[in-house]
């Protein structure tokens, strides 16, 4: 079911000047929200390290949660809402063993209407909160004839289409306390963070892929055409966000690892029925929950415990 964004939280998303809202988020006003949530976890007497943000479909991960506290995104006064079903909209804060994790039931995409900075303020709450390393997750197409419906893709680099246009999350005035105006994105995705992955793969005989996303606008799936271009560049798995999360996590100095669960094998052929729709994008990460939860929580104290 399609919710209406609240209007009073991001009046005018689209600014002619500046593509991305980001600087309007500033620390003072970020602050704010994440000192609404430190009273609420205050009992933990410690502050998360780790975020989680959970993919569509994939809010089950945060079943690995011991004592949870959760937030609903519209308890937090400037916080966006989720309107995209298997995004519950809230946060889901606990622990995974001994690491006190900062989860994120549903996120915020570019076809919601919300501008590229809006999508990305998470980030930066969940910088402010503690956390110095983020696991993002994605339900995506598999592009890579490899790939199965239900297996997990690691991402080791992205190519950010959206951002080849100009709308990025960091386009606009820069505030140096946040991070530097140029940065790079060489190894966005920590090599320590992946290695340990596949190490984490390899235990549980999972199939064991690595490769490249890419996110596009939406909220369409693509043509055969648009996914035999992708496919020509080297793209393995495509969705329609975490690109920009990454970048922003970059800029602010958050180390990164990310995954996707393949929820439809992309047709490249126009041959039979091969309608991709977001049920089915549901139906794998219920079905998969079980796997999802096992593979991060056994994952997440030893992503903490790196500290490069």
């Amino acid at each position: 079911m399609y919710m209406q964004p609240n209007i009073v939280d991001y009046p005018n998303t689209f600014n002619a000047t500046y593509p991305s809202r980001n600087h309007e988020y500033t620390k003072e006003k970020v602050a704010k929200m994440s000192a609404l949530i430190e009273e609420k976890i205050k009992h933990f007497k410690a502050h998360p390290t780790l975020g989680i943000i959970c993919g569509s479909g994939l809010g089950e991960v945060t079943k690995a949660v011991k004592d949870p506290v959760t937030i609903a995104y519209k308890d937090i006064p400037g916080f966006p809402r989720s309107t995209v079903q298997g995004h519950a909209g809230q946060f889901v804060i606990g622990y995974i063993h001994d690491v006190l994790v900062v989860c994120m039931q549903g996120r915020f995409h570019f076809y919601e209407g919300y501008d590229i900075g809006t999508c990305c303020l998470p980030v930066k709450l969940l910088k402010l909160l503690g956390c110095h390393s983020l696991i993002i997750s994605n339900a995506a197409g598999g592009l890579n004839a490899e790939f199965n419906v239900g297996d997990i893709m690691i991402i080791h680099d992205h190519i950010n289409l959206m951002g080849f246009s100009g709308n990025g999350p960091l386009v606009g005035p820069n505030d140096e306390s946040w991070g530097p105006r140029f940065f790079s994105m060489h190894n966005a995705y920590n090599p320590a963070f992946v290695k340990a992955a596949k190490e984490q793969m390899r235990k549980k005989n999972m199939p064991e892929h690595v490769g490249v996303y890419t996110a596009l606008g939406g909220p369409h799936f693509e043509t055969v055409a648009e996914l035999r271009m992708l496919k020509s560049q080297g793209v393995d798995a495509v969705g329609m966000s975490t690109v920009h999360e990454v970048v922003m996590a970059r800029y602010l100095g958050l180390h990164v690892f990310s995954f996707s669960l393949i929820t439809n094998k992309c047709p490249t052929t126009y041959d039979g029925d091969k309608n991709v729709n977001h049920q089915e994008v549901i139906d794998t990460g219920r079905e998969k929950a079980h796997v999802l939860v096992d593979f991060v929580r056994d994952l997440v104290p030893v992503l903490d415990s790196i500290k490069d």
